[in-house]
C-alpha cells in the first residue's frame, strides 16, 4: 500500500485527484462543525452517548455531536438507493425496465433517488429533531414552533444534498467512490476523540498503581484492532472461483477464466440497512417518552430496539442475516448471470447453461452468504460486545459498521490506484512501441 501511494504521488494527473479529493473532504469537515442555527447544541453532549447517537453519528462523521448542517450525513442517500434497488427486482415495472436501457436508465434511476432522499432527509431531519427536543432536558430548539421545525428539516435536508453532490463529484473528479469517501473520513475524524476518551477512562483518571494495568489494557486493544483489521480485510478480499470455459476462442479470455464470486457478496449493505431499521423505530418512540415511558408496552418495544438491551442485539444480528441473504441475490443476480454466460458464449464445466447454471450459482450464493452473515453479525456486534466485556465506550470510531466502511473503502481505494497506474504503464508501452515504428 505505502509503494502504491509513493508511485502515485508521482503522477501528475493522480496527484491532482488526490488534491480534489482532500479539498473536498476538508470542506466537509469544515461543514460539520457549523450548528443548525435556532439549535442549543450542548444538550446533546448533556445527554450522553447513547446507542442512537452512537448509531446516527457513524454516517455524519461526529456531525450530531454539534448538531451541523451536515448532521444527518449521506445517510437518507444510502436508504434511498437500497429502497430503489430493491424496488428494481420486479417489484415496479418501470424500475425494472429503466434497470435494463443502459446509461440512460441509470439516469432516470439516480434522479428517483435524488427525490427519494429529500423526502427521506426531511422527515427524518424533523423526527429526529422532535425526537431529541423531547429527551433533552432544556430542550435542544430554542423556539420549538412549526415554522423552526420546517426551517431545520430544509437546512438538515440540504446539507445532505450538497454532501451528495460533493461525493459525486468525488467519485468523477477524485479518487474513490465519494459517498464512501465522505463516510470514512468522518469515521477517521471521529477517531481521536475516541481514543482519547478511552485513553483518560484507562490512564488519566487511574492511580498509579493502575496506570500500568490500564497501559497492558490499551496495548492489548491496539493488538485487537490490528488482528481485526487484518481479518476484515482478509475476508473482503476473499473470492470463491468459478472455473469458466468458452464455445469459442475470446481473445480476452485467457486459457483460465474464471467468475470470482466474493465471499462477502452483499459487503456492508446489510449493516446499514439493518441499523437504518433499528434507528427508525427509537427515533419514533423518542416522540412518546415523556407521555408513556413508564407504559408497559413503552418499556417492551424500547427494550426490542435497543442495541444496548439483549433482546435488541438478537433482533440486530438477525436482521443483518437475512439482509445479507437478500441482498446477496441483489448484487448478483443468477437468473442474469445465467443469460449472460450464453450470451457470451461461455458455460461452467460440468453444469448445463441455462436453469442449471442459475441453480448451481444459487447454491453457490447461499453457502457464501452463511459465511458472509456470519462474518457481518461477528463485526457488526463488536462495539456491543466491547461494551459489555470492557467497559469501552460506543463512540469509538473504529468498530462494527465504521470498521467495515473504513477497511473497505481503503480496499478500494488501493486498486484504484493500481488501477490507474497500470493503465499509465500500459499507454506508455503503446507509445513507446508506435515511437519505434
Amino acid at each position: 500500500m505505502i509503494a502504491t501511494l509513493k508511485n502515485a504521488l508521482k503522477v501528475k494527473d493522480i496527484r491532482h485527484k488526490m488534491l480534489f479529493t482532500l479539498i473536498v473532504l476538508l470542506v466537509y469537515r469544515l461543514g460539520a462543525s457549523i450548528s443548525v442555527p435556532g439549535i442549543d447544541a450542548g444538550q446533546l453532549t448533556k445527554m450522553g452517548d447513547t446507542g442512537l447517537i452512537s448509531i446516527l453519528s457513524t454516517v455524519s462523521g461526529g456531525g450530531l455531536s454539534n448538531y451541523s448542517i451536515f448532521a444527518l450525513g449521506v445517510s437518507p442517500y444510502i436508504t434511498a438507493q437500497i429502497i430503489i434497488q430493491l424496488l428494481q427486482m420486479d417489484i415496479v415495472p418501470k424500475f425494472v425496465e429503466w434497470s435494463k436501457q443502459g446509461e440512460v436508465g441509470r439516469r432516470k434511476l439516480n434522479q428517483i433517488t435524488r427525490y427519494l432522499t429529500i423526502i427521506l432527509a426531511f422527515v427524518q431531519g424533523i423526527g429526529i429533531t422532535a425526537g431529541f427536543q423531547v429527551l433533552s432536558q432544556y430542550g435542544l430548539v430554542k423556539d420549538p414552533s412549526v415554522e423552526q421545525y420546517i426551517v431545520i428539516g430544509i437546512i438538515l435536508t440540504g446539507g445532505t444534498m450538497l454532501l451528495t453532490w460533493m461525493g459525486e463529484q468525488i467519485t468523477d473528479k477524485g479518487l474513490g467512490n465519494g459517498v464512501s469517501m465522505i463516510i470514512f473520513a468522518g469515521i477517521i475524524a471521529r477517531l481521536p476523540s475516541g481514543i482519547q476518551e478511552i485513553w483518560t477512562d484507562q490512564i488519566t483518571n487511574n492511580n498509579a498503581a493502575d496506570r500500568w494495568q490500564g497501559a497492558l489494557f490499551m496495548a492489548g486493544l491496539v493488538v485487537l484492532v490490528i488482528v481485526v483489521v487484518a481479518f476484515v480485510t482478509w475476508v473482503q478480499q476473499a473470492n470463491r472461483k468459478i472455473p469458466i470455459q468458452y464455445t469459442r476462442r475470446v481473445t480476452s479470455a485467457g486459457d483460465n477464466s474464471y467468475l470470482p464470486l466474493k465471499v462477502n457478496v452483499a459487503g456492508v449493505i446489510p449493516v446499514i440497512f439493518a441499523s437504518s431499521l433499528i434507528v427508525t423505530p427509537q427515533t419514533i418512540l423518542m416522540a412518546f417518552q415523556k407521555s408513556h415511558g413508564s407504559d408497559g408496552w413503552y418499556i417492551t418495544l424500547t427494550n426490542i430496539f435497543s442495541l444496548e438491551k439483549p433482546i435488541g442485539i438478537v433482533l440486530y444480528t438477525v436482521l443483518i442475516v437475512l439482509f445479507t441473504f437478500f441482498y446477496a441475490f441483489v448484487q448478483v443476480n443468477p437468473e442474469k448471470l445465467s443469460e449472460n454466460l450464453v450470451k457470451q458464449g461461455s458455460y461452467i464445466p460440468g453444469v448445463w447453461p441455462g436453469k442449471e447454471t442459475e441453480k448451481f450459482v444459487s447454491r453457490i450464493l447461499m453457502r457464501l452468504s452463511v459465511v458472509g452473515a456470519l462474518f457481518l453479525g461477528l463485526i457488526a456486534l463488536m462495539p456491543q460486545l466491547a461494551a459489555l466485556l470492557w467497559n469501552l465506550p460506543q463512540s469509538i470510531g473504529l468498530g462494527g459498521t465504521s470498521l467495515l466502511i473504513v477497511v473497505m473503502t481503503a480496499i478500494e481505494l488501493v486498486r484504484q490506484l493500481d488501477g490507474l497506474l497500470m493503465k499509465r504503464e500500459y499507454v506508455g508501452f503503446i507509445q513507446g512501441d508506435l515511437v519505434k515504428k
